[in-house]
C-alpha cells in the first residue's frame, strides 16, 4: 500500500471519523484521561510537551491539550490535520499541526516530553524497515527521560481467529442514526489484511453508503515489542487500561 493510498483513506474519511464513535467528546475525554495518568507518572512536575504523530481529527491531542498539556500533531491527511486545528479551535485550545509522515518527522532532536502514536496507525506501514524507521524518528525527537505511547488493535487475538468483520458501531447523529462496520480480508501470509471500511448514512427513506479502503500490518505484542527495542527504546511495558492494547516505552540510554 503506497503512501498515498493511506492518505487517501484519511482524507475521504476525514468529514466522518467522529461517527466512528457513539460520542466522539465523550471518547476524547475518557482517552485524555487515561493517557493523562500515564503522562504524568513519569517524574517532574507539571504539564508535558506532547507530539501526537498520527493525530487525526485530534481525538487524543484536543483531549490532552484540554488537560492543560502543550500538544503538537502531525498527521500524514492534510484533511484530517486541517479537521483537528478547527476542532481544538472550537473547543478553546490551540493545536499547532504539521501535514507530516511519521516515518519523517519535521521537528528538532529531543524536542518533546512525550510522544502519541494512537488508534492503531503504526500498522498501516506494512513492513519491518518502515515501522522501525518510523520509531526511531519518534526516538530522535524524544527528550533521553521522554516517553512512547503507542496503541494498536488487538492483534494477538485476531491472528488466531482471522476475524472477517468486528462487530458494527452505531452512533446516533441529528439527521439519525450511522451505521459503521468493517470487512477485514486476510493476505495468504496471515499477517497483512486489507480493511474495507463502510458507513451508513441516513438519506431520505434509504441509505448513503460511503466505502474507503486501506491495509494494515496485523502486528502482534511480541512483534512490536521487538521493533520498538530494535529501535533504540527500553522498557516496554503493555497496559490494559485503553480501549486498545497500549504499550510505554522510553529511550534507551545512548
Amino acid at each position: 500500500m503506497s503512501d498515498e493510498s493511506v492518505r487517501d483513506f484519511y482524507d475521504e474519511l476525514a468529514p466522518d471519523y467522529h461517527l466512528i464513535f457513539p460520542d466522539w467528546d465523550a471518547s476524547m475525554a475518557r482517552q485524555a484521561t487515561v493517557l493523562d495518568e500515564l503522562i504524568r507518572s513519569r517524574p517532574g512536575a507539571g504539564p508535558r510537551k506532547v507530539l501526537d504523530c498520527s493525530c487525526g481529527i485530534g481525538t487524543q491531542a484536543i483531549g490532552l491539550a484540554r488537560l492543560g498539556h502543550q500538544v503538537v500533531g502531525s498527521d500524514l491527511s492534510p484533511v484530517a490535520a486541517a479537521r483537528a486545528v478547527a476542532e481544538a479551535a472550537a473547543r478553546g485550545v490551540r493545536l499547532p499541526v504539521a501535514v507530516a509522515d511519521m516515518r519523517r518527522l519535521p521537528f528538532t532532536p529531543s524536542a518533546f516530553d512525550v510522544v502519541v502514536c494512537a488508534d492503531n496507525a503504526l500498522p498501516h506501514l506494512l513492513s519491518a524497515r518502515d515501522v522501525e524507521a518510523a520509531l526511531t524518528g519518534i526516538r530522535r525527537v524524544l527528550r533521553e527521560d521522554g516517553l512512547l505511547v503507542l496503541t494498536v488493535r488487538d492483534y494477538d487475538e485476531a491472528r488466531r481467529t482471522k476475524p472477517t468483520a468486528p462487530p458494527p458501531q452505531v452512533s446516533r447523529t441529528g439527521d439519525g442514526e450511522v451505521i459503521t462496520f468493517q470487512l477485514w480480508h486476510w493476505h495468504e501470509d496471515g499477517e497483512r489484511y486489507d480493511l474495507e471500511h463502510f458507513q451508513l448514512v441516513p438519506a431520505g427513506d434509504g441509505w448513503s453508503v460511503r466505502v474507503r479502503r486501506t491495509t494494515y500490518w496485523a502486528l502482534t505484542r511480541g512483534q512490536l515489542t521487538d521493533l520498538v527495542t530494535a529501535s533504540g527504546f527500553t522498557d516496554v511495558t503493555w497496559h490494559a487500561s485503553f480501549y486498545q492494547p497500549l504499550l510505554t516505552a522510553r529511550p534507551a540510554p545512548g
